[in-house]
């Protein structure tokens, strides 16, 4: 056993998981604000020391950090079950687009203090959006390759469509633009479900896509 540690204590230590320590950071994120928030009182609020939290993560920074990557895992996630979907594709880009911007009003009425966190966390880490992105982009093009594969869109290049739908819908989910609507009071959703409309017609139509060789 570790000197000074008690039996309980030490009990408690090996029983934390990182999913426990974000769940208290979040805790006093919402009851305290994020400038408030730090490493000691989130130890507190589980029963330990700060030093044990230091074991899975070295500072306030990394934890804010893995909140935030653990709401775009969870978004994955939602995007990813319309992959299994027998739907047709058109109906899949427009049902993954209207779930991925009801969870994030969802975040911003339900959870506000957190989904700030979300918005600041995005503004500094560049990277964290690119992977989120990038996850995304993949997601889109699956359903995108699934309805060329069926016949139901036509295009020449799947991976470029993929891509123009990502930046066509990318304002319905992004947590600014879903706050800024928000606070306007502005419903988001007809003009989702019009410029789904709009990219559909495109890919049923035909695009062309790829890179055309300049002049020779």
């Amino acid at each position: 056993m570790t000197i000074g540690m008690t039996k309980d204590a030490k009990s408690a230590d090996e029983a934390l998981t990182t999913e426990k320590i974000l769940d208290a950071a979040r805790v006093q994120i919402r009851r305290h604000g994020q400038a408030k928030t730090n490493i000691v009182d989130i130890a507190k609020s589980l029963g330990t020391s700060h030093t044990t939290i230091y074991r899975h993560f070295r500072s306030k920074a990394e934890v804010f950090d893995a909140i935030v990557a653990a709401t775009m895992k969870d978004e994955e996630e939602l995007a990813k079950t319309f992959l299994s979907s027998t739907a047709p594709a058109s109906v899949r880009l427009l049902d993954m687009t209207l779930a991925l911007h009801r969870r994030k009003r969802e975040r911003l009425e339900g959870d506000p203090e957190v989904y700030e966190l979300y918005r600041r966390i995005l503004d500094e880490r560049p990277e964290l959006v690119s992977n989120y992105a990038a996850a995304m982009t993949r997601l889109l093009e699956a359903v995108v390759a699934a309805g060329v594969k069926s016949g139901e869109f036509r295009t020449d290049d799947v991976s470029a469509a993929a891509e123009v739908v990502r930046d066509a819908v990318t304002i319905y989910v992004h947590p600014a633009h879903v706050e800024a609507a928000a606070r306007a009071g502005i419903d988001l959703e007809p003009s989702v479900r019009r410029m789904i409309a709009t990219l559909v017609t495109a890919l049923k139509s035909g695009l062309s896509l790829s890179e055309h060789p300049g002049p020779q």
